[in-house]
C-alpha cells in the first residue's frame, strides 16, 4: 500500500521569500502570467553562495524579486531543469547579473535555442500546420499564429554558453552530493536532482503533486511517443525511496512519490479508455477529441497548445500499442479502432 500524498507545508511562500524545506535547501516561490500562476525555485547552499535551479519567467516582477534576493543570496550556478520559459525564463539576466554560468541538458538548451530563433520545425507555423493536420480549426489556428513566438516574451535571451549536464552525474552542491536524473515525455531531456543524505527530489515538472505534466507532441516529432517515454521516467522515479521529499515546480513540497507515481499513471490510462471509447463509434481527430479529454473545449491560444500537443500524445501512444488505426484522409489525420 503506497503511503498518501502528505504536505510538508499549509501554504506557498510570498514571492522572492525564501523558506527552508531542508538542510541547505530553500523554496522559491515566483508568479507567472497563466493559469497556473506559480513556479517554484529551489536554492541550494553552495558554500559561500548559492546554487539556484531554474529561474523564473522573464517578467518585471520576477526580476525585481531577484532582485532583492540576490542582495544576500550570491549564486555560484544556475541549474535549469529545461527550456520551457518559466524555467529557463531569466537564465541569462541572472547569469550576466552575477557571473553565474547556465547549467543544462545538451537537449534542453539546443531545443530552447531552436525555439527562440523560430526554426523550423520549431516554429510557430510549423506548430499551427501540425495542429492543422489533427483538425484544428481555422479560427483557433488563426489565434496561434497572430500570438507569434510567445516564448520569446518568457526567454528574451539564452546565455551563448553553458556548461551540459548528463544524466547519472554527481554534482557536489555546498555538502551534500546531488545526482542528475534524466526524464523524458514533457521536455527533451529533463533533469532531475536527487540528494540521498536529504532524501530530496527536486523534481522540475515530472511529479507534480495536484495537476498533470503536460505531455505534448512536438511538430519536430510528429510521429513520436512522449507519453510512453514519461510512463517509462515515472517508472524509473519509483526506485526512489517512498518517503523522499518531492520538491515540485509546481504545488507545494510533498511526501508520498509512489501513491503520486500511481495516480498519475491512473489518470493517463482513463485518459486512454476515453480515446479508445470514442474511436470505436467513429474516426476521431485530436481536436475532436479534446472535449472528451479534458471534460471542456479551449479558445484561449496558451491552452490549446498544450490540450493539442497532449491529445496527439494519447493517440499516439495508442497507435503504437497497436490499439488505434490513424487515417490520413483529406490532409486530416484521424484515429479509429
Amino acid at each position: 500500500m503506497n503511503a498518501p500524498i502528505a504536505y510538508l507545508h499549509e501554504t506557498a511562500p510570498a514571492p522572492g521569500i525564501p523558506v527552508p524545506v531542508a538542510a541547505g535547501v530553500d523554496w522559491l516561490c515566483m508568479p507567472l502570467p497563466f493559469a497556473l500562476d506559480h513556479i517554484n525555485l529551489w536554492l541550494l547552499a553552495d558554500d559561500d553562495a548559492y546554487t539556484a535551479v531554474d529561474t523564473g519567467y522573464a517578467s518585471a516582477a520576477v526580476r525585481a524579486a531577484w532582485t532583492m534576493l540576490l542582495a544576500e543570496h550570491p549564486l555560484r550556478r544556475i541549474i535549469v531543469t529545461h527550456f520551457h520559459p518559466d524555467h529557463l525564463g531569466l537564465a541569462a539576466w541572472l547569469s550576466e547579473e552575477t557571473g553565474a554560468p547556465l547549467w543544462m541538458s545538451q537537449g534542453e538548451y539546443l531545443t530552447g535555442k531552436m525555439v527562440h530563433a523560430g526554426i523550423a520545425p520549431y516554429s510557430v507555423t510549423a506548430m499551427v500546420e501540425f495542429f492543422r493536420r489533427h483538425g484544428l480549426d481555422a479560427a483557433r489556428a488563426a489565434a496561434l499564429e497572430a500570438r507569434g513566438n510567445a516564448y520569446r516574451h518568457g526567454v528574451p535571451e539564452i546565455p551563448e554558453g553553458y556548461r551540459q549536464l548528463f544524466a547519472g552525474e554527481r554534482l557536489r552542491i555546498g555538502h551534500h552530493e546531488w545526482r542528475t536524473l534524466v526524464g523524458h515525455g514533457h521536455a527533451p531531456e529533463h533533469m532531475s536532482l536527487y540528494c540521498e543524505a536529504l532524501g530530496v527530489l527536486v523534481a522540475g515538472d515530472m511529479l507534480l503533486p495536484r495537476i498533470s505534466t503536460n505531455i505534448a507532441v512536438p511538430a519536430a516529432n510528429p510521429d513520436g511517443d512522449p507519453l510512453r517515454l514519461f510512463l517509462a521516467s515515472l517508472d524509473d522515479l519509483r526506485a526512489l525511496p517512498a518517503d523522499t521529499l518531492v520538491l515540485p515546480s509546481h504545488g507545494r513540497p510533498f511526501r508520498g512519490l509512489h501513491a503520486r507515481i500511481a495516480q498519475l499513471e491512473a489518470h493517463h490510462a482513463e485518459r486512454c479508455e476515453v480515446a479508445l471509447a470514442a474511436c470505436a463509434q467513429r474516426p476521431y481527430s485530436a481536436a475532436e477529441l479534446i472535449p472528451l479529454l479534458f471534460g471542456r473545449d479551449f479558445s484561449d491560444p496558451h491552452q490549446t497548445m498544450f490540450a493539442m500537443g497532449e491529445a496527439i500524445a494519447h493517440l499516439n501512444f495508442l497507435f503504437h500499442a497497436g490499439k488505434l488505426r490513424r487515417v490520413d484522409h483529406d490532409r486530416f489525420i484521424r484515429f479509429s479502432r
